[in-house]
């Protein structure tokens, strides 16, 4: 089989170092010697051009006489999970950063990721990510740096408001707290680290791809998970994003049934944003709503509004005039003397499950047998992993977490709060220059 033309698999890598240093040994003892260009034999005896070969040992000779066996990455957008787990590390370095007064960048996000976290993401992605996040580039009279926009930071002081309003002075809660979250595991999720033969190379005997996809719904209060509180089913798509499989009708069933029933009266559930968490009572005017459905509310609560009214005015009209919208799901918690509240956007370190999700995660890749059945059998093992003593480690990081926003929000707030006036954002294409 000949290679001319193709990209070279790592073992075949390790085979031409092989076999060139072989024939640097039969050069230097000189009797079994056929040529004097070992780079020409190894490349003949292989078929592969010669080219090829000295750049191989190039690169072989750079790694410390070690073979890279890392793979390529596909082109494209780097993938989603990497920008995402590094959401909290750089807000926190951003803000840090701003509190002392430096200017950050996008340059120097990206080398504190490098030298701090070896993570490697590229400029214009870590770019769409901040903007993602609430950040923007600011130009201020005594600042010019990344900072987060206004409304995450309204929306944060808000939730954490709530929250130190359901805290005794000794720290104690008023009502009992309950997290809510939703994840997944693949059926060939596993561990990406073993022992292995230096001369066999780290290849292990994996099934290609991920496999089908198990959907967890499930949710924690200080003393562990909600006792008969798990929903597990096996998705029927395998790629995508997992909130897709999930639905409004099938969560607030769960929500109804396995959840408030198991929960103390009055408690608080804490949750995100997802789409079917936020669904909206049909009767609430709204932009999906259609130009008959807000002149039959606005008719219905008394309001008046005429015949040549446009849907952007009839929708403004009720913006006015109407109360905030109604969740569905806050008007189910209600029914049990429930409250809900949701976290703010882009802040998954507020959420204590998510650490919990992490040790079910690690307890599976450790345990992986690559089968649905084997998956269902050990996932009891991985929840019983997370302990009442776990969840309160991990609630009380949330909890300094918490308090550390409330303190620097408002230290930024008396810094920079006098820049508002004669601040404004710089456009894209200065953006673009600043890269």
């Amino acid at each position: 089989m000949s290679f001319q033309g193709k990209q070279i698999p790592p073992e075949v890598e390790e085979i031409v170092v092989r076999l060139k240093k072989h024939y640097d040994k039969e050069k230097k003892e000189g009797t079994f010697v056929s040529t004097n260009n070992p780079a020409l034999r190894t490349a003949n005896s292989l078929g592969i051009g010669v080219t090829s070969v000295k750049t191989i040992m190039s690169r072989y000779k750079r790694n410390g006489e070690k073979v890279d066996y890392s793979f390529p990455q596909r082109p494209g957008r780097p993938p989603g999970t990497l920008v995402k787990n590094a959401q909290p590390i750089v807000r926190q370095f951003i803000r840090s950063e701003n509190l002392a007064g430096q200017k950050v960048s996008i340059e120097r996000v990206k080398k504190y990721l490098k030298s701090e976290h070896e993570v490697e993401i590229p400029k214009m992605t870590l770019w769409r990510a901040l903007k993602r996040w609430g950040f923007t580039y600011g130009e201020g009279r005594r600042r010019n740096s990344l900072k987060e926009k206004d409304y995450v930071i309204k929306a944060r002081r808000q939730y954490l408001r709530l929250k130190r309003a359901n805290r005794n002075s000794d720290g104690t809660l008023k009502r009992p707290e309950v997290y809510l979250d939703e994840t997944f595991i693949n059926k060939n999720h596993s561990s990406r680290f073993t022992w292995y033969m230096d001369e066999d190379g780290p290849w292990v005997n994996k099934p290609a791809g991920v496999g089908p996809r198990l959907i967890i719904v499930h949710a924690i209060t200080k003393n562990g998970w909600v006792d008969n509180a798990g929903l597990f089913f096996e998705a029927k798509k395998r790629t995508g994003d997992f909130h897709g499989q999930m639905n409004w009708d099938n969560f607030s069933k769960w929500f109804a049934r396995n959840l408030l029933k198991n929960i103390p009266p009055k408690s608080i559930v804490i949750l995100d944003n997802a789409k079917y968490h936020n669904v909206q009572d049909v009767n609430s005017p709204s932009i999906n709503s259609t130009k008959r459905q807000l002149r039959d509310w606005l008719s219905r609560n008394n309001h008046q509004w005429s015949e040549d009214m446009l849907k952007p005015e009839l929708l403004e009209l009720c913006k006015k005039v109407a109360p905030s919208p109604q969740y569905c799901l806050d008007q189910i918690a209600e029914e049990y003397d429930i409250s809900i509240l949701r976290t703010p956007q882009y802040h998954p370190e507020l959420q204590p499950i998510e650490s919990c999700w992490a040790v079910v995660k690690n307890y599976m890749a450790d345990n992986c047998d690559f089968t649905m059945k084997g998956m269902r059998e050990r996932l009891p093992e991985a929840l019983a992993k997370v302990t009442s003593r776990t969840c309160e480690k991990i609630i009380a990081k949330v909890v300094d977490q918490e308090e550390k926003y409330w303190s620097e929000d408002s230290i930024l707030d008396e810094k920079f709060g006098s820049d508002v006036e004669n601040s404004s954002e710089i456009g894209y294409e200065n953006y673009l220059d600043e890269l």
